[in-house]
């Protein structure tokens, strides 16, 4: 099968540099045990990818990848802890020691022209007409997987039993140069795999290396394939974009290449609250505390809840409440287009959408109410987003920082009785008609009541008219809890 279009400058052959001087007290142990058994085996296997690029920069990789010229049911036979998984590319997880070792399959180029057989009977070919790679399971030799990585310095394979770097496409150069260069033709590239230009952007910040002009320049024009990948996709690298500590770095990136249009797709442009929740989430994720994706999705979507909000507003009494309870799905409609999040995460977000309402209102229900909610702590976390953008005054969050250190004691003297209403207060704006009804009912039931008390005044006197009213009144209270309304 033929190679991807590379250009003159790559070498065929790898370059072997021995003793690399990678810190091998960095290297997992686990890691190296799958490349020993696999060796035992009698396969040839690497480190590879990312953990060598990231050993080589003097970082710790978060993960260990392998690649063998094992197929994957081999590997599974090798592994008792281990499954296969994926589709489009298919891998083996080894679960060993509580660590998971991705192992995959040397690859050999796809060739579009001679789709395999499989689509004959009825299978997915390999490769769609706009050159997108449907899938990727052509199986070679460690020669063409060289030339299948995406970038040079992912292409970098390491024996961790001879210490020994085989180079095959100038990825250390790039390493020492601070360049991140597509292997081959960079428009073929992204065309077979758009999900490159979102790596592409997320190694150039998290690694702080300069695209060279080629990948560059490619970048824009294939901007408009990814609309077509997967949902699934999509959103996992969101995740790998905005969770790894360099979310604002990343952000910005892609920015200044027009990619945020395309990954959101949303109707109103991302507001500063998404810019400030993505720098509060790296700086947690540098000091060891846990994010969630769920605040990320709320602060992405609050312009556009926010301008349903207010278009809501301007409709007719009858119509508004239901607009208002529509909005938050409205939103997340139009994100599923694209990363398609995860439903649970919609629940999360429309608590904390809905708990600003009570936060800003700050009345004594409303405090109690709040305080006591199950997501009020990420409420307040994004109520403190708003204040760096301006949106609520600053004694705002002051305010609500004090209310949660004051006992019970204080927080009813702060407070007052709770549930009182300030006084010339309009009603609420969702009141209903209904709110009236059980005064017109009692009126009603007096009319009556009263009718029949002159109906009667034939035939009882007025002492015992008097004495009959006031203890059916008496009864009545008794019977219903306090109310004065007689029982029916």
């Amino acid at each position: 099968m033929a190679t991807p279009q590379e250009p003159a400058s790559l070498p065929t052959r790898p370059t072997r540099i021995q003793s690399p001087a990678l810190p091998r007290g960095r290297i997992s142990r686990n890691a190296r045990a799958v490349v020993a058994t696999l060796r035992d085996a009698g396969h040839h296997a690497y480190l590879v990818g990312g953990c060598v690029r990231d050993l080589l920069l003097g970082r710790t990789p978060k993960d260990f990848d392998v690649a063998t010229d094992a197929h994957p049911e081999a590997i599974c036979a090798l592994f008792p802890r281990s499954r296969p998984i994926g589709r489009r590319f298919r891998i083996v997880h080894v679960r060993m020691r509580g660590e998971v070792i991705e192992v995959s399959t040397f690859r050999s180029a796809v060739d579009a022209a001679a789709p395999p057989a499989e689509t004959t009977r009825g299978r997915t070919a390999h490769v769609a007409a706009n050159g997108v790679i449907l899938r990727d399971n052509a199986y070679g030799t460690l020669d063409e997987d060289a030339f299948r990585r995406d970038f040079t310095v992912n292409a970098l394979y390491y024996d961790p039993e001879d210490d020994v770097l085989l180079d095959y496409c100038d990825g250390m150069a790039d390493i020492a140069s601070g360049t991140l260069r597509l292997i081959g033709d960079p428009p073929t590239r992204l065309r077979e795999d758009p999900v490159r230009i979102l790596r592409a952007m997320r190694f150039a910040a998290k690694l702080d290396l300069q695209l060279d002009a080629a990948t560059e320049a490619a970048i824009a024009p294939a901007g408009a394939l990814l609309a077509d990948m997967p949902a699934a996709r999509l959103a996992d690298e969101f995740r790998k974009l905005f969770l790894t500590g360099h979310g604002a770095k990343t952000f910005a990136v892609l920015e200044r290449y027009g990619l945020d249009e395309v990954l959101f797709a949303l109707p109103q442009p991302v507001g500063e609250v998404f810019r400030k929740a993505l720098a509060n989430s790296d700086r947690r994720i540098h000091q060891g505390k846990p994010v969630t994706e769920a605040f990320l999705l709320a602060a992405l979507l609050w312009p556009s809840y926010t301008e349903r909000l207010r278009l809501a507003a301007a409709l007719p009494r009858g119509q508004r409440a239901e607009a208002v309870s529509l909005a938050s799905s409205a939103c997340f409609s139009a994100l599923r287009q694209t990363i398609a999040p995860p439903r649970r995460h919609t629940y999360f977000v429309r608590d904390v959408w809905e708990l600003q309402r009570l936060l800003e209102r700050r009345k004594p229900k409303d405090v109690q109410a709040a305080l006591a909610h199950r997501r009020f702590r990420a409420a307040y976390d994004f109520l403190l987003l708003r204040v760096q953008t301006g949106e609520v005054p600053t004694a705002l969050a002051d305010w609500w920082t004090e209310a949660q250190t004051w006992s019970p004691e204080q927080l009813r003297e702060q407070l007052g009785a709770p549930g009182e209403e300030e006084p010339g207060e309009p009603p609420p704006d969702d009141a209903t008609d209904n709110d009236t009804a059980p005064k017109r009912r009692r009126r009603r039931r007096r009319r009556r009541e009263g009718r029949g008390r002159g109906r009667q005044r034939t035939t009882n006197p007025p002492a015992e008219i008097e004495e009959r009213a006031s203890v059916s009144a008496s009864q009545a209270v008794q019977a219903n809890g306090g109310s004065a309304r007689p029982p029916r």
